[in-house]
This record gives C-alpha cells, structure tokens and sequence, in this order.
C-alpha cells in the first residue's frame, strides 16, 4: 500500500489494488512523498465512500480544515458509535467535521451561537445529547475553546441523523421545529407557560414526536372509538379546540395532517397538562390567602 497523495499529517490517499482510499492515522503523512509505502500499524481508520462526489467533499476537508478540529471530529465519531453501537452513516464525517469546525471559529471569535429547539432536542435525542456532551470536554481540553450547551443540542442532531435510517437532518430539523411550534399553540391558546425542565415537558415532546410519526405512517396508528372522540370533545371541550388550532396550524405552516383521532389524543395530553396547571394556581392562591 503505496502513498499517491498527502492530505495532512494524518491522512493520505492510497492505492489498495485497484481501489482509492483515505487512509487516516497519527503522523501517517508526516515527512513522507508519494509512492511512499504505509506502514500498516498507523493506520487507524479506512475510508471507502462509495459515492464519488461525497469522497471528493471529505477530501477537500481533510486538505482545507484545520488538522486539530478534523482529529477531534473524528474522535468524536468514534466515540458516539462505540457508546451508540452502530456505525454511522459515512456522511458524518463530512457533515459534522465541516459543522464543529465552524462553529469552532464562530465561538473563537467570541460570536454567540443559540439553539431555540434546545429543549427539545434534550428530550427527543437524549442519548445523542449526552454522547455530543463529550465533545465539551474534548474540544476544551484539545482546542482550549469553550462549547455551549446550545452548540451540544446541533452537535446531538448530527449525530442523531447520522444513524441509519434515521432521517436527513432536514427532516430532523423539521419534526424539532413542528414539535417547537406545536408547543407554543397550546401556551398561547390556553396562556400558560410550560417549563422545560418538568417531567410533563417531556411526556409532551415525546408524545408529539409519536404522534407525527403515526400521522405521516412511519408508526402504527392505534385507532380510537368514535364514541370515545366524542366524549373526549364534549369532556375536555378547551383541550379539544386547543387541538383543533394544532391541527389547522401544522396544516397551514407544514402542509401536514393529523386525523381527528389524533388531535383527540393530542387534547388528552393537552388536559393533563392543563389540569396540573389549574391545580398548581389553586394551591398557589391558598397559599395566599394563608400569608
């Protein structure tokens, strides 16, 4: 296995018989020429992208990045494909080593980065999440540069869509957002706030995610009684409208649908949520009256 070109320090295009490869490694380019020949033991990771035009991308980054924010990509790509037990979609190694870089020369330069669908995010893709906390500490302690937890939930959607079949990050980005907006119908329609941070919250966002998911036919939809939807209409007569305004928003703003029986599970947690809310203003209004 013989050198034909030197991308950096630690990575090299090889001829492995008829086949072209980016062979990376510590130090495996370092003071050597083509037609050099690869000593076998440095070589830790293989690439042999099948699409031409991503190996050319993925070429054009390992020549143009800077080496330190590649080895940290990388290694952070190891890393969430060992805790997560998968591989992940070659694409990654585009993706989120062109992402990280960025963002890394944005914060450099004291530039704020903000993530409105944090809190979602945190609930949808916890694993991910917490797998993206580990570049924290590995870009502090390599680079030196400080990563918010707002750069962590983008850093968790890579990753999250780098798995198979889980989606391009677009659809990804598009669900997050629909669940997001979901959200601030119903604080508006019923005019109360929903705290991230609570255990509802999360029922919340984990439900609407399902619901989608049922909606667009990538779950199974469990069918609900006309008779139970219209108990639920007539029983839970706020919650249902607030459902209805769902409805007609993610159709207008998504051209999506979600079928009645849908929006009469929706209002079900619509009215749990509310029914803690009202409880909580009671008990705060005779913790008043006892002061």
């Amino acid at each position: 296995m013989k050198i034909k070109r030197i991308l950096n320090n630690n990575a090299v295009v090889v001829n492995d018989g008829d086949e072209e490869q980016i062979v990376m490694g510590a130090g495996i380019g370092f003071q050597k020429t083509k037609n050099d020949p690869i000593d076998p033991s440095r070589i830790e990771k293989v690439f042999v992208m099948k699409d031409a035009t991503k190996y050319h991308k993925f070429e054009q980054i390992l020549v143009t990045l800077p080496e330190e924010h590649i080895q940290v990509a990388e290694e952070l790509i190891s890393h969430a494909e060992s805790e997560l037990g998968v591989v992940l979609h070659e694409h990654i190694h585009i993706a989120l080593t062109d992402h990280l870089s960025f963002a890394i020369e944005r914060l450099a330069k004291g530039m704020v980065i903000q993530n409105t669908l944090l809190g979602e995010i945190k609930v949808l893709y916890a694993k991910e999440f917490q797998i993206a906390r580990f570049a924290q500490n590995l870009i502090q302690e390599k680079i030196g540069i400080e990563i918010p937890e707002d750069e962590v939930g983008y850093i968790a959607l890579h990753i999250h869509t780098a798995r198979i079949n889980a989606g391009n990050m677009a659809k990804t980005m598009d669900i997050t957002t629909m669940i997001r907006d979901i959200i601030d119908v119903i604080e508006q329609e019923l005019n109360i706030r929903i705290s991230d941070e609570t255990v509802s919250y999360e029922r919340l966002v984990t439900f609407l995610r399902f619901a989608i998911q049922r909606s667009s036919g990538e779950e199974a939809f469990h069918e609900m009684e006309p008779d139970m939807v219209r108990i639920i209409k007539n029983k839970y007569r706020r919650s249902f409208a607030c459902a209805q305004k769902i409805g007609e928003f993610v159709r207008e703003a998504y051209n999506f649908e979600f079928p009645e029986e849908e929006l009469a599970y929706i209002s079900m947690h619509i009215q749990r949520i509310y029914s803690r809310f009202l409880r909580a203003q009671d008990d705060s209004i005779l913790c008043e009256k006892d002061v």
